[in-house]
């Protein structure tokens, strides 16, 4: 009985070192076909995701551990094809809205866009603003898309613009349902630039102000970046319960008063609520 207990074990250590065999044959076999110069644009570009800023050559290179000339070679590359721009005096590069657009299908495991339009065009019919949908992008934010107001002055942004999250809801209202340690990261990492009055400053207090937007379920910009402009969105999530996107309206103050604030912020919710169930996203979970 000895003997074959030996055997069987044996035989499983074999097997074993020849299932870990396998494996580095494999892995090794697949490396032969790694593109380097592919693995060094592809480090560059997200490198670039994490300094919306923008970053030099030099930083480039000293980042990345690669050759100044492989570094400039694959910028100018990635700029002639319209996803970087450089920016003078400074000649930083930066990553332009056009990886918006290729890769805005993946903020979802279904298309964001096709999910949304309809039910914007729904909740502009209905509160008459503008409507917006965005998403993050580093430590900022995006727009992805719009649906012009029907007033004759309207606010109207292109896809692609960034927007800072400190004063933006769709930001907020992003940032407070993520993860705490997701959400301190970014907000860690953010510049609290100063526009009006009203703008906040300071991080704990910005921390406190996520506290109140995940307890009313809305995030709000109280002409924290333009006087007489204000923000109201709400939190889109996926089938997984993460926050991925916000839908929002802009509009003057003077159309969207704080005694009105709850109730229009209820039926962006709502419309937000909506498309996060096409996404998967149950309510209940």
């Amino acid at each position: 009985m000895q003997k074959v207990k030996y055997r069987f074990v044996v035989a499983c250590n074999s097997l074993g070192n020849a299932f870990q065999m396998a494996n580095k044959l494999q892995n090794a076999d697949r490396s032969r076909y790694r593109v380097p110069i592919l693995d060094r644009a592809l480090a560059l570009v997200e490198l670039l995701g994490l300094h919306p800023e923008g970053l030099n050559v030099t930083e480039l290179c000293e980042a990345l551990a690669i050759p100044k000339n492989s570094a400039f070679r694959i910028a100018v590359t990635l700029e002639e094809s319209g996803y970087l721009e450089r920016l003078e005096p400074s000649k930083r590069y930066r990553l332009t809205s056009k990886f918006v657009t290729v890769g805005a299908s993946s903020v979802s495991e279904m298309n964001l866009f096709e999910k949304s339009l309809g039910i914007m065009r729904t909740l502009r019919d209905q509160l008459k603003e503008t409507v917006l949908l965005g998403t993050l992008t580093g430590s900022e934010g995006v727009v992805l898309d719009q649906v012009p107001g029907l007033h004759a002055f309207q606010f109207s942004v292109d896809p692609g613009t960034r927007f800072v999250l400190h004063t933006a809801a769709p930001g907020k209202a992003i940032l407070a349902f993520l993860p705490n340690e997701e959400c301190r990261k970014i907000v860690d990492r953010m510049e609290f630039t100063h526009f009006t009055e009203n703008t906040i400053l300071d991080r704990d207090e910005f921390l406190s102000h996520l506290d109140e937007v995940r307890k009313r379920g809305y995030g709000f910009d109280l002409s924290e970046e333009r006087e007489g402009q204000y923000c109201v969105g709400a939190p889109i999530f996926n089938g997984k319960n993460d926050p991925i996107a916000a839908l929002w309206i802009t509009a003057p103050s003077s159309r969207l008063p704080d005694c009105d604030l709850d109730g229009v912020a209820q039926k962006i919710r709502a419309a937000a609520d909506v498309i996060s169930s096409k996404l998967g996203w149950d309510s209940e979970g």
